[in-house]
């Protein structure tokens, strides 16, 4: 594209002048942060005064609040109100830095990056759900913040900084724990190959899978404190999903739409950033593998076909259509590009797989993709997403 053209200080005036006039935009669109409302963020709010009252909660309020996810979002937007007094506002605010912060991570054209980082700003910015989060008080983009801190550190190998912001993701929202969950397989798998092959134990390299594995068991530590899967006072004071009510309920359902969002929000924004003449190609090079997965996918979809219950974009587009074949086609054309996009045995596609699998506990709304696309263009723009192959493994420092 274009932009690759231009060479790096071009590149950076043009990073700066679009995200100051996107940013002035939005501000100016939510009534300078201190607009009314919106959906969700009412009772976000209520629940955040209950942690306003004192700097650190203590047990009794982590135990017993009006939610079903982690509550360190909470946590922060009361201890803004403790410090500031500035209302809805400061949380707001707070978020508006988060996204400006991860914009620059993912999108500032470096001479490593160079073009290819406003691309993946440009990718990222095609979810919808990125601006319309980033001034509102919503937990997602704390979570996003330290899911990429935690990418950050790993893929620097500083492992102990990569699990503690992985424990602060979890504790942000439990469906983080797909992150860690997914490098601790991948590691582990790559260390189990090369004892395998080398016949002899490195200690110092089990940490790249010990440090995530650390994080991803921090989740029991919040299932302890709850008793449960959430707070029992959320689960009793919301319309709870019965899904997410107990431990054992499964909605394997729940990936194909998470898979279509995948498709829409992900897929097909890179092909047309980056992968516009080469897709057919790589397909014909890979018919066999390409056969197997639209019959995989088929069956999946017979056995376990999408949750007609969803909310989000996707599902809007789903009801226009006009008839129940059109519809499963929709959702079938976006899970196959997504499952033939990540077919490899690489850590983006267990990243995706977990992503996948936490689904079954969630109720299919599209908004839920945004971490997994703010990891995604993180790792593309880094120039690594395609090359953690657990057969091919690569130096990961950048």
């Amino acid at each position: 594209m274009l932009i690759r053209h231009l060479n790096r200080y071009q590149q950076k005036f043009l990073f700066l002048l679009t995200i100051t006039i996107i940013y002035v935009a939005l501000v100016a669109w939510l009534d300078l942060l201190q607009g009314p409302y919106w959906w969700d963020e009412e009772t976000f709010w209520q629940t955040s005064l209950t942690f306003s009252d004192r700097l650190l909660p203590n047990i009794d309020d982590l135990r017993d609040y009006n939610e079903l996810s982690t509550p360190l979002p909470f946590i922060i937007f009361g201890a803004l109100e403790y410090l500031f007094h500035q209302g809805i506002f400061a949380g707001r605010l707070l978020n508006l830095i988060l996204s400006l912060s991860i914009i620059f991570i993912i999108g500032w054209p470096s001479k490593d990056k160079g073009g290819r980082a406003i691309l993946c700003l440009v990718g990222l910015l095609m979810c919808p759900y990125y601006l319309w989060l980033s001034g509102r008080l919503y937990t997602e983009m704390i979570a996003c913040f330290w899911v990429v801190m935690g990418l950050m550190g790993y893929v620097r190998n500083r492992y102990l900084l990569s699990c503690i912001a992985f424990i602060l993701a979890i504790a942000s929202r439990q469906y983080m724990l797909a992150f860690p969950a997914a490098i601790v397989t991948y590691e582990f798998i790559v260390a189990m190959t090369e004892v395998i092959q080398q016949r002899q134990i490195s200690l110092a390299k089990q940490w790249k899978w010990l440090a995530p594995l650390i994080a991803t068991l921090s989740i029991f530590g919040w299932f302890y404190m709850f008793q449960g899967l959430a707070p029992e006072t959320g689960i009793a004071g919301r319309k709870t999903p019965e899904v997410q009510q107990t431990l054992w309920a499964l909605t394997p359902g729940g990936a194909i739409n998470f898979l279509s969002f995948i498709g829409l929000y992900i897929v097909i924004p890179e092909l047309i950033l980056f992968y516009r003449q080469g897709m057919l190609q790589t397909l014909k090079r890979q018919r066999r593998k390409t056969a197997l997965i639209t019959a995989g996918l088929s069956v999946y979809f017979l056995l376990f076909p999408p949750l007609s219950v969803a909310a989000g974009n996707v599902d809007k587009i789903v009801d226009l259509l006009p008839h129940d074949f059109l519809q499963i086609a929709f959702l079938y054309s976006l899970s196959w590009l997504a499952c033939v996009r990540f077919c490899q045995p690489n850590l983006i596609s267990f990243i995706v797989l977990f992503n996948s699998l936490i689904m079954f506990k969630a109720f299919p709304w599209d908004r839920y993709v945004l971490p997994l696309a703010v990891a995604f263009w993180y790792l593309k723009s880094t120039g690594l997403v395609d090359q953690f192959n657990i057969f091919q493994k690569q130096d990961m420092a950048t």
